[in-house]
């Protein structure tokens, strides 16, 4: 039986297990590394995902997520989109845009990093999928989801980082000039 891509599946139980969480705790027993991914969904047609924060009403945002052990920034942005969406997908579909920003990271988040560490890096993706597709949210991490124009998504997100990408995706997407893939 082939594989369907851009699944959908139900990825919290993955976190769970790997971080050794008992279910419901909520604590994470090792500290997140500064080096991070930024993955923006999108369609054709320019239409963007993004995420309502739990916790945080009213922020919205791409995918995101931080790297694991000593895994690929690739492998790093297949995990967080399945976790966070449920959207399963393959490397050749995702788009490595060779773009990093390193930003301070705000006060109510430091305390998920090591003592001293007040900087992280953020790595730039994204994913193209055919049409908008109904996702399946961590509910630990997001509340709501909403498919957007490009325009409108850019300017619901809350970091510059997001936003910025956000647009440089949908300015490629209409010039049809496609960066190179991951792979």
């Amino acid at each position: 039986m082939a594989r369907r891509r851009h699944s959908v599946l139900d990825a919290g139980w993955h976190r769970q297990r790997r971080h050794g969480l008992a279910a419901g705790s909520g604590v994470n027993p090792i500290y997140k590394q500064p080096v991070s991914v930024l993955v923006v969904i999108h369609t054709p047609q320019r239409d963007v995902l993004v995420l309502e924060r739990a916790g945080s009403p009213g922020l919205w945002q791409s995918v995101t997520g931080s790297r694991e052990a000593d895994e690929s920034l690739a492998t790093t942005a297949l995990r967080e989109v399945a976790e966070e969406t449920g959207i399963v997908a393959e490397a050749a579909d995702l788009t490595d845009w060779r773009l990093a920003n390193r930003f301070p990271i705000l006060l109510r988040w430091r305390g998920r990093y090591a003592p001293g560490v007040t900087h992280n890096t953020e790595h730039v993706f994204s994913l193209c999928v055919p049409t908008a597709v109904a996702v399946r949210l961590a509910p630990a991490e997001h509340t709501a989801s909403a498919w957007l124009p490009w325009h409108l998504a850019a300017g619901r997100v809350f970091s510059w980082t997001n936003r910025d990408a956000i647009q440089l995706v949908a300015q490629r997407l209409s010039a049809a000039v496609p960066p190179r893939s991951a792979s």
